[in-house]
């Protein structure tokens, strides 16, 4: 009977013990279960997470490229530029060049043209002043050094974001001043008030409509750049005739112009003929006058 109950006991206890086992194993795998679920959730969450440094400096880079280009964009510049060429058809070049202007939206804002000659010889120059969009400001200059051999370009650009600024900022306390001007105008009983008010009310709408000119001439020259195209045709070579010495010209040659020398000769005379007889005959007059005169006071002396 002690053998059997110890056995039961040993049973018991093994039981027991399997199942703390049991147990326990069941809880570590809980624990393991819980920590992959964190695990999941924070891989989950990880993008959500604050950019590292590279990305904040990918970011901030987008940011600043993007203010610069707006910054840039909003700046009021003027465009300029002289252009020389030479060309071989300065009437061709002129017409193309008009032409260009024009179907970019633009126009010529003077044109001037001088012919040059040197015995039959002739070349032309000129200089046109083109006023063309600012948008299309490379794309006219592309076409103008199209036009012919380009000599030498100058170009300029001038920020006047500043000074349109000011104007404007100065336009909007000039305009405000004029209202308070014109109030105290309404409110002016005395003539003496009347007149003063009148008189800064005019200085006034003069520096305004002054200053309005100002801006809307920068304004112009914003929206609209300026192209000198100085045109050039080249001097034509010229050819001395050619000169052979005069003992080598044929006889032939020689006797005509020697007979047409002759002619030339007398019809010069006759011509200076033609020329001094209505003088003779004026001097003749007085001549014989005083010949005759003289002749019959001698007659009378002498007898």
């Amino acid at each position: 009977m002690r053998r059997g109950s110890l056995a039961t006991v040993c049973c018991v206890l093994l039981v027991v013990l399997a199942g703390c086992s049991g147990a326990g194993g069941g809880a570590d795998a809980g624990g393991d279960g819980a920590t992959g679920a964190e695990m999941q959730a924070d891989a989950t969450a990880a993008p959500q997470a604050t950019p590292g440094p590279e990305g904040d400096d990918a970011a901030g880079g987008d940011g600043a490229g993007a203010n610069v280009n707006a910054q840039v964009s909003e700046r009021q510049l003027i465009y300029e530029a002289t252009v020389q060429l030479r060309v071989d058809d300065y009437d061709a070049a002129r017409a193309d060049l008009t032409a260009m202007a024009r179907e970019r939206g633009g126009y010529v804002g003077s044109s001037r043209t001088q012919v040059r000659g040197e015995g039959n010889e002739t070349w032309t120059t000129g200089q046109l002043v083109l006023r063309v969009p600012s948008d299309n400001y490379s794309a006219a200059m592309e076409a103008i050094n199209g036009t012919g051999e380009v000599r030498s370009v100058e170009q300029s650009t001038r920020d006047v974001t500043e000074q349109i600024v000011d104007l404007e900022a100065r336009l909007e306390s000039l305009r405000a001043e004029r209202d308070r001007l014109r109030e105290l105008y309404d409110r002016a009983n005395d003539t003496e008030d009347v007149l003063a008010v009148q008189r800064e009310l005019s200085d006034v709408q003069t520096e305004i409509e002054r200053t309005q000119a100002r801006l809307q001439s920068l304004e112009r020259r914003v929206a609209y750049s300026t192209i000198t195209v100085e045109l050039h045709e080249p001097r034509p070579d010229y050819e001395p005739p050619e000169r052979t010495a005069w003992h080598e010209t044929p006889l032939t040659e020689a006797f005509l112009e020697s007979v047409n020398g002759v002619i030339v000769l007398a019809r010069g005379g006759v011509v200076l003929a033609a020329y001094a007889l209505p003088y003779l005959l004026v001097l003749a007059v007085p001549v014989v006058g005083v010949a005759l005169g003289y002749r019959s006071a001698r007659g009378r002396f002498g007898d």
